[in-house]
């Protein structure tokens, strides 16, 4: 394979502003991927790159007994506010005192991050400006996820794995997403997606060479390996 080319985050930034508002007048980015893949970090460089655009982490949504069970927090809180150019207004979750917290805003700029796993879900995908996949295996990230949280977490890791895996085989977001990105020494490099979420994304492509779109397949039920 040819060594990456690199995107320097300041063009995928003027890519991002470039876009049609999706929700009201905000363009809502997501970042989708297996747990450990980087989206964080991703999604950080980009709002760095955006002069320090908003970013929701669905974390915040999540809770220890609703791992995916967030649409309608996320709807009611975050979507219908930022649809009528309102600041949306969330209550972010505690994982230590497992309760919800004070509530937080999430300004409606021009351009709105969310990242986390099942960004991507079919009822976001129609707010979206752009919906970008983390092109990391899950089994790779999952190890990576695992390495990151120590062995404390390692039963939490256990549950998540086989929430995740369900959730990706009922409701997948790569084979919709607009772009795939893929973390290399030198960076981050953007390809087309195969699929069109919200139209072309070629505009934040450096090659657009066929030979470097291998596809992966979603996880099936029961599909969990040890990742220990």
């Amino acid at each position: 394979m040819s060594p990456a080319v690199p995107l320097d985050p300041d063009r995928a930034a003027a890519g991002l502003r470039a876009l049609p508002p999706s929700c009201g007048p905000v363009r809502l980015v997501s970042i989708d991927g297996h747990a450990g893949s980087g989206k964080s970090t991703l999604a950080g460089r980009l709002a760095d790159a955006l002069d320090g655009a908003p970013v929701l982490h669905l974390d915040d949504l999540a809770t220890h007994d609703e791992l995916f069970e967030w649409t309608g927090r996320l709807l009611d809180q975050v979507i219908g506010p930022l649809s009528r150019g309102d600041s949306a207004l969330y209550e972010p979750y505690d994982w230590n005192l497992r309760r919800f917290g004070t509530p937080r805003p999430l300004p409606a700029e021009p351009v709105v991050l969310v990242e986390g796993v099942g960004a991507g879900r079919r009822a976001l995908r129609p707010h979206l400006a752009r919906l970008l996949w983390m092109d990391r295996g899950p089994r790779e990230s999952w190890v990576r996820g695992r390495h990151r949280d120590g062995p404390a977490l390692s039963g939490f890791w256990d549950a998540w794995i086989e929430a995740e895996t369900r959730h990706f085989a009922g409701d997948p977001s790569r084979p919709f997403a607009d772009t795939l990105v893929r973390e290399w020494s030198e960076g981050y490099e953007w390809l087309p997606g195969p699929g069109t979420t919200a139209g072309p994304s070629h505009f934040l492509t450096e090659r657009d060479d066929p030979s470097f779109r291998t596809e992966q397949s979603e996880i099936r039920p029961g599909e969990c390996p040890n990742c220990a």
